[in-house]
């Protein structure tokens, strides 16, 4: 299997609720690299690589979230894998 790569917005009450601690969680377990931040409009942006069915499972996660979080919207864009992220990292 060849390794993807995808760019996400996550739209919703995603901030202060661990959201990005949430999808460093989910990237580990699914084997994944990349990182998620905070965004200033309320949303919270990943680049996630790896397989692209542990891609999609992280993606089916984060529409779900933490419990006291409340997604409205996952916007994903598919691109080429980069090979530079050795981990996940949450981003500041």
């Amino acid at each position: 299997m060849s390794s993807v790569a995808a760019e996400l917005k996550i739209l919703g009450l995603v901030q202060g609720v661990g959201f990005r601690y949430y999808c460093y969680r989910k990237a580990l377990n699914l084997n994944l690299t990349g990182w998620a931040k905070n965004n200033h409009d309320g949303s919270v942006s990943a680049h996630v690589e790896g397989e692209r069915g542990a891609i999609e499972a992280f993606i089916k996660d984060l529409t779900i979230g933490p419990s006291s979080a409340t997604v409205t919207e996952v916007d994903v864009s598919w691109c080429d894998f980069t090979g530079q992220y050795p981990k996940f990292d949450i981003t500041f």
